[in-house]
């Protein structure tokens, strides 16, 4: 199983939600949720990867959050009946194991051990979370540049990522242009291949020098709350 936070649950807890887990294949650009949107599904990853976007009244946008098979989209309504309070969109194609929010909630009931993995991811990605809030105000757009591919290949297990440009600006909170810029200095010092819609990574040790401290310190804090399920 490529979602590790499934793989974490022990084989008969993971048994109560086994037969309500139905595969979907999630193409690029696909909407789960919007801001105050019910959540009535959770989304585990397998190598797809999914954007959770913070929404400006003016139409403005910038990511907050980035989950891949490490984790879930919309967990904490298993807890109780949630509201979304990003949007969340796929940004790298893959599949998923999707289940019902009631039937997670009724799974956990039962299950102290998914209760457990619950709260420690949700503590994970609320430190991810407060991280990106800190990244996007004090850190460069080249260095969250290389974060972002980073992270993102670390899900994937990919050195060639399908992102486009307008996908890039919004993620940055930048415009396409900046985007261009960065991108071409970038692969100017040979760290990168970039062509219309792909980024090819080529040197990621080069990409963790240019990249902010933001990088490792999100990667350590799943490490650190869910130390089975990344890397």
């Amino acid at each position: 199983m490529k979602n590790r936070l499934l793989a974490a649950l022990p084989p008969s807890d993971f048994g109560l939600i086994a037969p309500q887990l139905a595969h979907q294949d999630l193409e690029k650009g696909r909407l789960l949720y919007d801001p105050g949107d019910p959540i009535d599904a959770i989304y585990f990853p397998h190598d797809c990867v999914i954007s959770l976007m913070t929404l400006m009244e003016n139409g403005a946008a910038i990511e907050s959050a980035t989950i891949g098979r490490e984790g879930a989209v919309g967990l904490m309504a298993a807890v109780a009946p949630r509201q979304s309070l990003s949007r969340a969109v796929v940004q790298v194609q893959g599949g998923a194991s999707r289940i019902g929010a009631s039937a997670l909630a009724d799974a956990a009931r039962r299950s102290a051990a998914l209760r457990h993995l619950i709260d420690r991811h949700s503590e994970a990605l609320f430190g991810h979370a407060v991280q990106s809030v800190a990244c996007n105000a004090l850190h460069g757009v080249e260095a969250r540049f290389c974060r972002w591919l980073l992270s993102c290949r670390d899900r994937i297990d990919s050195d060639t990522l399908n992102l486009t440009q307008e996908f890039l600006a919004d993620m940055l909170g930048v415009q396409r242009t900046t985007v261009t810029a960065v991108a071409g200095a970038l692969q100017a010092k040979g760290l990168i291949s970039y062509r219309r819609g792909v980024v090819d990574i080529l040197d990621r040790p080069g990409l963790e020098a240019v990249a902010c401290e933001c990088y490792g310190a999100v990667r350590r804090g799943y490490e650190r709350l869910l130390p089975t399920t990344f890397g």
